[in-house]
């Protein structure tokens, strides 16, 4: 399960790479999401996937004795989540408004309007 999940992490970041190199604003925006959920899926690949027991250590025992799932890797990626979506909510807005002010989405056509003013 793990070599699945890191050939796929694999694939997602040579995706989101591939999609950043466009000139398009949407595809470099749908490259830095892939990114992001090819992070996450590191951070998570990385943790080590452990089906086992809440890390909450019962009354009369000083050390967990069984496997149990690491809290802290979920916790980082949740909050990942929660920020990239909010990033990726802001570049939506961005692109809307750079595609108001000037008709186009592409970098190459942003860069010539700089020079027209």
């Amino acid at each position: 399960m793990e070599i699945i999940l890191s050939i796929l992490t694999g694939l997602l970041f040579a995706a989101g790479l591939f999609l950043m190199l466009h000139k398009g604003m949407v595809k470099l925006i749908l490259g830095i999401m892939m990114l992001s959920y090819a992070t996450n899926l590191f951070i998570f690949i990385v943790a080590r996937i452990t089906r086992g027991l809440p890390a909450i250590i019962p009354r009369n025992q000083d050390v967990l004795a069984n496997s149990f799932a690491d809290p802290v890797s979920q916790a980082l990626i949740l909050t990942a989540i929660v920020i990239g979506f909010g990033i990726q909510a802001f570049a939506i807005v961005l692109i809307k408004r750079v595609y108001a002010a000037t008709g186009t989405t592409n970098m190459d056509e942003l860069n010539k309007t700089d020079n027209l003013e």
